[in-house]
């Protein structure tokens, strides 16, 4: 290796005059030293050995005795000093090395570098001494500015730290004061806290006084869904204490017949159960289960009680219309007596059927009617035409009429409802033929 290698590279800079013209551009020397050369490959460079076995090495200076050989040929005594320097090379460029990747520790490289620094001024080796020297000082800059750097670095990442505590702590303060969905929240206070852990790096002091503040927010967020719960456990005790109640009156009803009042109840309790609210989760659903039990019961039985009352007023009204039929045949034009005694008995018939459907009514009452009418119309007409009997006919009428009027007495005197309604219906067919007939005579 040339004197030329162990000299560093110049760059030039251009530095402007006054007045914006440039000057002649300067030397500066480079900032990062070039490598040291090896000293192993040309010892005879940087050192001798005089003839009594001195060993010397060259230094800005001038030479300095660095140890003495008397083992073998001076040669050999020269290549064993300039091994020891190449070690001392290879231990700061390998701290070059790692400083340049990033891989080591400035601090390290600073202590050790210092180390190096201190043993050259005395140091026993032959090599570019000069030129370690830079190289030296330059890991020293590097080192400290790297160990700057770290400062700075764990100081941005304290901040950081810092920072991201402070954003947790504000969330969680935030859901203690705000938060209403209580497992969300709880899940989310959990995560924060697992987050929490795995930050580092924030001094003792404000780790603390954050610390405070999330263990602060957490218990008011416990408090306050503590509170909630024993506020929802008392209202869940009331809801089931009056599910209860509704409950076992749906329980009494099953067995009522009377059917359309206890329908309509049956929809009051189930309003009352809505506004309730919620019971515990299990017996909440063990009271519903009771109560649809219940009220399926009932409605299963009004059910089958309707279906035989059905088919009892569909078997009436066949019979009804097996009377009607019947009915079609009197003649009041033949024998106008034997026709009125002939519906007198239908009409009796008629009634002690009982009732038909509802849609079935009109028509069926429309159809007695009419044969009704017809032989009314013929007994009208017999009046008008037989005026002696007419004053006979009405003693007659009126007798009928008191006559009836004494069965509904009767009748409803005994409780007997349909028989009442019955006679009176009765009665008042002959009142009406009492009042034509004495209208007749009025008129005659």
């Amino acid at each position: 290796m040339s004197e030329q290698d162990s000299t560093p590279e110049a760059v030039t800079e251009t530095v402007p005059a006054e007045g914006g013209v440039e000057e002649t551009p300067k030397e500066t020397v480079q900032a990062t030293p070039p490598a040291v050369p090896v000293a192993s490959d040309h010892p005879d460079r940087w050192g001798r050995v005089d003839a009594d076995g001195t060993v010397y090495v060259k230094t800005e200076d001038g030479e300095r005795a660095v140890g003495s050989w008397q083992a073998g040929e001076p040669v050999e005594g020269l290549a064993h000093f300039a091994r020891r320097f190449d070690d001392l090379r290879t231990e700061v460029e390998l701290l070059v090395t790692r400083l340049a990747s990033g891989a080591g520790d400035p601090k390290h490289a600073l202590t050790s570098a210092k180390h190096v620094k201190e043993q050259l001024a005395e140091a026993a080796v032959v090599g570019d001494l000069k030129a370690l020297a830079a190289r030296v000082e330059h890991v020293l800059e590097r080192a400290e500015a790297g160990m700057e750097k770290a400062k700075e670095a764990k100081e941005a990442a304290r901040a950081q730290s810092v920072a991201r505590k402070q954003a947790l702590v504000d969330e969680a303060e935030s859901i203690a004061n705000e938060s209403t969905q209580w497992k969300v929240a709880g899940d989310r206070l959990r995560q924060i806290l697992d987050e929490w852990k795995t930050i580092r790096g924030v001094d003792r002091k404000t780790d603390e006084q954050l610390w405070r503040r999330f263990s602060k927010a957490r218990d008011a967020f416990n408090r306050r869904r503590g509170s909630h719960f024993a506020d929802l456990d008392r209202q869940r005790s009331v809801a089931k204490a009056s599910k209860q109640a509704l409950v076992e009156e749906a329980e009494k009803l099953i067995d009522s017949d009377d059917w359309g009042p206890t329908a309509g109840r049956y929809k009051e309790l189930m309003v009352e159960w809505k506004a309730a609210g919620r019971a515990p989760k299990e017996a909440d659903d063990a009271l519903w289960q009771r109560f649809r039990a219940a009220q399926d019961a009932f409605f299963q039985k009004r059910s089958e009680a309707f279906s035989e009352r059905d088919a009892e007023f569909s078997a009436n009204a066949k019979l009804k219309e097996e009377l009607l039929a019947e009915a079609e045949t009197i003649d009041p034009s033949a024998d106008l007596e034997a026709a009125r005694q002939h519906l007198y008995k239908i009409q009796e018939r008629w009634d002690a059927i009982g009732k038909v459907p509802r849609e079935r009514i009109r028509e069926l009452e429309g159809k007695l009617r009419t044969i009704e009418e017809r032989v009314r119309g013929a007994v009208d007409a017999q009046w008008r035409r037989s005026d002696p009997e007419a004053e006979a006919r009405v003693a007659q009428f009126r007798e009928r009429v008191e006559q009836f009027e004494a069965q509904a007495a009767k009748a409803r005197a005994a409780g007997d409802k349909r028989r009442t309604e019955q006679a009176e219906a009765q009665a008042a067919q002959w009142r009406e033929w009492l009042a034509a007939a004495e209208q007749a005579l009025a008129t005659r």
